[in-house]
């Protein structure tokens, strides 16, 4: 891969700060949102999205922006019977690899044992703009990106608050006084846990990019849809759903720059088909491994289809097919 690095990752942008009026408008309006709003023994803000509260596919939408660090839109649309689904999530950035990579992409391992946190073990993977201040993740270092705001805000796929210990773990990596961390908690069998997974989508594909080895330099813009399903109270199945909904239903067209045989072979390489793990659903191959994510193959997690267009050549590719057939199979019930 280039060691070059993408130029939104040294332009001097801050997720943090640039996600921090999307947080406050979701806070202002949290009960219009379904959220409940409290501040821990720290003094940390948490958010309730889905676990005590209701939530709302609207509060998904907007944690969707703040995830992607105030650098991409997440939209909801009606589809029509062409597309086999009534509602499709549309997400963009002209950041993408800031957006998705430096922010969204849940990747910060935050665990607690049984001791440490006096009852439960805890575990979640952090996503989101604090990410970028605590820089744990190896990623960062590729991404030649850091952020020194004096606020954060984490995303955290959870069914219960997390412990005092990761809490305070949390303000010390990211630097930050408890006040001016907010966490929302936003467990996948909730409206807005599911509608924030499926608007990964985009995420999905840039992660993938990278795993093959692209330039993340030459990732200039990126679009996505996918189609939004309904939740589970089972969490296996309701994780599953949204994966599905990438895997067979996302779609995804990314704009590069560069070398055409490298942008062909992305739009190759990059769909889920490319599988051995590809046509069942994602719940299935998850029970088969024993819930064991390691062992399930790595190039399941993509989109379903994609198009990558070269701005220096003019020139695009098409790669992949979204199966419907399949997710109706999964998803629906004739009345």
């Amino acid at each position: 891969m280039s060691n070059t690095s993408p130029p939104a990752a040294v332009s001097g942008l801050s997720v943090n700060l640039l996600a921090r009026p999307l947080v406050e408008g979701l806070l202002a309006d949290a009960d219009a949102f379904g959220l409940q709003v409290r501040r821990d023994e720290s003094g940390a803000r948490i958010v309730d999205a889905g676990i005590e509260a209701r939530g709302s596919v609207a509060a998904g939408l907007q944690i969707g922006e703040i995830c992607m660090g105030g650098l991409g839109h997440v939209n909801l649309r009606s589809g029509g019977a062409a597309e086999g689904w009534p509602t499709w999530l549309d997400v963009r950035s002209s950041q993408p690899v800031l957006a998705c990579l430096g922010s969204q992409y849940a990747g910060w391992s935050l665990a607690a044992t049984k001791e440490e946190t006096g009852g439960k073990k805890f575990f979640s993977l952090g996503s989101g703009p604090a990410r970028a201040l605590a820089v744990k993740e190896k990623l960062f270092a590729e991404l030649g990106y850091r952020d020194h705001a004096q606020c954060g805000v984490l995303v955290l796929e959870v069914d219960r608050a997390p412990p005092k210990i990761v809490i305070d773990k949390l303000l010390r990596d990211c630097g930050l006084a408890a006040e001016a961390l907010t966490l929302i908690l936003t467990p996948t069998t909730s409206l807005a846990g599911t509608t924030q997974v499926v608007a990964r989508v985009l995420e999905v594909a840039l992660h993938k990019a990278h795993e093959l080895g692209f330039a993340l330099a030459n990732i200039v813009d990126g679009a996505g849809t996918a189609p939004l399903p309904s939740p589970s109270a089972d969490g296996v199945e309701a994780m599953g759903r949204t994966n599905d909904a990438i895997l067979y239903g996302g779609r995804v067209h990314l704009t590069v720059r560069g070398d055409d045989t490298a942008a062909r072979e992305l739009a190759r390489a990059l769909p889920s088909r490319n599988s051995r793990d590809h046509g069942r659903s994602f719940a299935e191959i998850f029970k088969e491994v024993e819930y064991d994510f390691y062992k399930i193959d790595g190039a399941l997690f993509a989109p379903a289809e994609v198009w990558v267009s070269n701005v220096d050549s003019g020139n695009s590719w098409h790669g992949g097919a979204p199966d419907m057939a399949l997710l109706q199979r999964l998803w629906l019930q004739e009345a």
